[in-house]
């Protein structure tokens, strides 16, 4: 199982450039074994509000078009995960980074991420060089 933070999600779709070249050939040998959090979505929705991402269309019915188009399951959040993320150490204060690393956590999976800060939590596996 592979998690895509929410940056990669939004390159997978319009920026590959922005993609490694070892992610793009992971994410395409892992079809059907690629998920996103639900917070993605909110992360989303949430930076097209504040006019900090231009979209084609409405962040849901983008967000909807992307996991199809890419073959991408959803992780929905649940209270074990809540409480994975609340217990995390203070290495990572943003919300959504935490609970996708709980979201990992709790479901043995690797996450793709730039995100240097993700490598200081030692139960995950970061992918991205």
């Amino acid at each position: 199982m592979i998690i895509l933070d929410t940056h990669v999600l939004l390159w997978l779709v319009s920026e590959q450039t922005k993609l490694t070249e070892k992610v793009k050939r992971i994410i395409q040998t892992n079809v059907g074994n690629l998920y996103v959090s639900s917070i993605t979505a909110f992360v989303i929705a949430v930076k097209y509000k504040k006019e900090k991402l231009s979209l084609p269309f409405s962040p849901d019915k983008w967000f909807n078009k992307a996991l199809i188009l890419h073959g991408i399951d959803e992780i929905t959040i649940n209270s074990k995960i809540l409480m994975t993320a609340a217990s995390l150490p203070s290495i990572h204060n943003d919300p959504a980074d935490r609970i996708i690393i709980a979201s990992a956590m709790i479901n043995n999976a690797k996450i793709i991420s730039k995100d240097r800060q993700l490598l200081q939590y030692p139960d995950i596996t970061v992918i991205w060089d």
